[in-house]
């Protein structure tokens, strides 16, 4: 009875320390996705590059923020 018991507590540890990883990986992804967004606006009213230029510097972050969220989740 009380390895069975041993075994749902380290269970639901577990659970909660995956649900804390995932919570942790979206709000680097949500962080990262505003960060974005105001690099192209910064981007785009310095009006020092062309309009493919600054989404590719878009695509750069949030590129760096899935590989952040993945480092945080695996």
């Amino acid at each position: 009875m009380a390895a069975s018991f041993l075994a749902t507590a380290s269970g639901l540890s577990q659970a909660t320390e995956h649900a804390q990883q995932r919570r942790g990986g979206r709000d680097v992804r949500e962080e990262t996705r505003q960060g974005a967004r105001n690099t192209k606006q910064d981007c785009r009213a310095a009006n020092q590059q062309s309009s493919s230029q600054c989404w590719q510097d878009k695509r750069r972050s949030k590129q760096h923020g899935r590989q952040a969220a993945r480092e945080i989740r695996y």
